[in-house]
């Protein structure tokens, strides 16, 4: 039967003009969501150009989502993202194959391994700021440099600084070279005889996959295996004792990449623009980072729950994805709905943070309300949640406190923009729209 026959489609509403409703999906999904929510009640049907979805924001429905069997789900979207990120890459597997590989890459992205990368964090954040001084600068630019860099020294173990450039400048080509265009529309991916976005794509694409190959082959022949967790991949090896074939090692890279740098990079522009436009809670961070001391290492800077509160409030103001989406194998009973396979379930983020039900005066940036109550898992998702949930949110987070802790306690900041910047989309992300101008200075002491 088409799912269009089915009852579901009776018993929710939702828009129904397959293409105004993607292109408002794409383009203004902060605005329609709650519009949408108002219109059709929670859940709500939409019918996209990639599927049927069910959308909610309420948190019941979402610990449901959450907690349903693994078995039940495929990733959301994967002819969209596979040229980017290939086959073997964890967003891309699911069943078995999924819970193996998130076991064997959990470690470096959490506790002591995790730590290690403190130094280079801060060094990071330290050195590109500092670079920045002077000028008015788009502080995104400052960012998405900085996380890049702590990607290719921590997880790709990239040390000198002619390879560093080189890579940085791959990457960053391959990043620019992504279109909604073929992302949100696969049959779109062509090369069209060597013309447009999908060829363009591609050309950068191989050149990334040539200077992986390279490296690759400098690191296994160094005489003791680095710290980076490159060099771990290497090492690790599965339950059957087999280990990871350097394609699918060049999948992982570049998802890593991928759903590590442009999100972390768009995060910390974010908190950067909120917590300066609250000169109460940038002073607040200032004073405990100095309360520390000189000789405060950048995991002592990490665990101050000023920075971490912080943080937290800018992701549920400006979460940098707008849902977690799962496409059903099988269906799935979501509050009494049977739901057919087939269709898509998400959990909206963005309604959920604006919940003023559990977030009081929710268009507001307060910190403090992460240290007056807990938030569940359901009721607080920036990095998704269930099986799926991002494996690199505590390495994000640790980078994120560090790196604002770095920028307020040892710069001042004029924010340029007279008004606070807009989300927009870029690429699957949202983005500020002004990309957050800035004026730095070394702060005066």
């Amino acid at each position: 039967m088409e799912a269009r026959e089915h009852p579901l489609t009776m018993e929710l509403s939702g828009p129904r003009t397959k293409l105004l409703t993607t292109y408002r999906l794409l383009k203004k999904p902060g605005e329609y969501f709650p519009k949408w929510k108002a219109q059709y009640g929670d859940p709500f049907l939409v019918n996209a150009v990639n599927g049927r979805i069910v959308l909610t924001g309420r948190p019941d429905l979402i610990k449901q989502i959450f907690a349903a069997d693994p078995s039940h789900y495929d990733p959301f979207g994967v002819d969209a993202i596979a040229p980017l990120l290939g086959s073997e890459s964890l967003l891309l597997m699911k069943g078995d194959a999924h819970r193996a590989e998130r076991k064997l890459l959990m470690p470096p992205f959490h506790g002591k391994r995790m730590r290690a990368y403190a130094g280079i964090m801060r060094d990071a954040a330290r050195s590109h700021i500092a670079a920045a001084c002077g000028g008015p600068v788009a502080f995104c630019d400052v960012t998405q440099a900085l996380t890049l860099e702590v990607i290719l020294r921590a997880v790709f173990g990239v040390v000198d600084s002619p390879t560093l450039a080189y890579f940085r400048k791959t990457v960053v080509s391959v990043l620019d070279a992504v279109h909604p265009s073929f992302m949100f529309a696969p049959f779109l991916q062509r090369d069209f005889g060597g013309f447009g976005p999908y060829a363009k794509f591609r050309r950068a694409f191989e050149t990334l996959e040539a200077t992986m190959d390279d490296h690759l082959e400098r690191v296994r022949a160094k005489d003791e295996p680095g710290e980076d967790i490159l060099s771990m991949m290497l090492a690790a090896r599965y339950d059957d004792g087999s280990a990871m074939s350097d394609a699918h090692i060049k999948d992982e890279l570049r998802t890593i990449v991928t759903a590590g740098h442009e999100t972390t990079a768009l995060a910390l522009a974010w908190a950067t623009d909120l917590v300066h436009r609250h000169p109460r809670v940038a002073a607040t961070i200032r004073a405990d980072v100095d309360a520390l001391g000189s000789d405060a290492s950048a995991e002592d800077i990490a665990k101050l729950r000023s920075v971490d509160d912080a943080i937290k409030e800018t992701l549920r103001l400006r979460p940098i994805l707008t849902e977690a989406l799962r496409t059903l194998r099988k269906p799935l009973t979501l509050g009494g709905l049977e739901i057919p396979a087939g269709h898509t379930v998400a959990a909206v983020i963005t309604l959920v943070h604006g919940d003023p039900d559990n977030y009081p005066d929710p268009e507001a940036f307060r910190p403090e309300r992460f240290s007056e109550r807990s938030y569940k898992p359901n009721e607080y998702l920036p990095y998704g949640g269930g099986h799926r949930r991002c494996i690199g949110a505590a390495f994000a987070d640790f980078e994120l406190r560090i790196a604002l802790a770095t920028l307020v306690a040892e710069f001042d900041v004029e924010l340029l923009d007279d008004s606070p910047p807009k989300p927009v989309r870029r690429n699957i992300t949202m983005a500020p729209d002004t990309g957050v101008r800035v004026r730095l200075r070394p702060r005066a002491r």
